[in-house]
């Protein structure tokens, strides 16, 4: 049994450190710091008027931070299942933006938004906790319809490999590797573990081919490397 959204909620109350690194990003994901430069200069780029943000499964906040260091007038709206990780999350982007900050506490798919539309949407490392197709495909469905025509999701997550031998080789292999080198094999397991027990990844190309199903007029790759990608969807 895959762990329910109480049991995520309470594993992220108390790991708020981990994700408070602005010059590390979160370790366990590949590229951490130049997904987050690549995501928010890449909105800067397409985006020189951004008004409006919504940050999905904000954690720390560490993407809103670095998005305000160069833009510091947006209203940004931070959402997470854990209370400790938006408090901390609404302290740092408040430091560093002169638009509103809004919170919301709970899951982006029963979130009541009111009739809220966003210029962009951040969702880095929270997607894989997304179940079955038909989770996959309502979540992308109303994240579709939090934004405003033109807007854009900018996304970064764990991802699957669909043929068996290249997920065995890539991701146990290759990434168990660069993880027993953060720190030991004790810490490989650990991690491979709680992904076992929390996520459910699917494929960049399942993603992808999602977007556009549910109405993205264009689909891109910013970056891959083993199992972890970013992506960009334009509504």
């Amino acid at each position: 049994m895959k762990s329910t959204i109480q049991e995520i909620e309470e594993r992220f109350d108390k790991d708020v450190e981990r994700f408070s690194q602005l010059e590390t990003g979160q370790q366990t994901t590949l590229d951490a710091t130049f997904n987050m430069e690549l995501i928010t200069e890449g909105i800067t780029r397409c985006y020189p008027q951004l008004r409006s943000v919504l940050d999905i499964g904000c954690g720390a906040g560490n993407y809103t931070v670095k998005l305000s260091q160069k833009m510091s007038n947006i209203d940004i709206t931070l959402l997470d299942l854990s209370q400790p990780m938006l408090d901390k999350a609404l302290e740092r982007v408040g430091d560093v933006t002169t638009g509103k900050v809004n919170m919301l506490k709970g899951d982006f798919r029963t979130a009541d938004f009111g009739t809220e539309k966003y210029d962009v949407i951040i969702a880095t490392a929270v997607l894989h906790h997304l179940r079955d197709d038909h989770d996959w495909e309502t979540a992308f469905k109303k994240l579709f319809s939090l934004l405003n025509d033109g807007g854009s999701i900018w996304i970064f997550d764990l991802v699957h490999q669909t043929d068996s031998d290249l997920q065995q080789y890539i991701y146990h292999d290759l990434y168990g590797k660069y993880l027993v080198g953060l720190k030991d094999r004790e810490y490989r397991d650990h991690v491979f573990a709680y992904i076992e027990k929390e996520d459910s990844p699917r494929s960049l190309m399942y993603q992808l081919q999602l977007l556009e199903k549910v109405g993205f007029k264009k689909v891109d790759i910013l970056h891959k490397n083993l199992c972890f990608a970013s992506f960009v969807g334009f509504k």
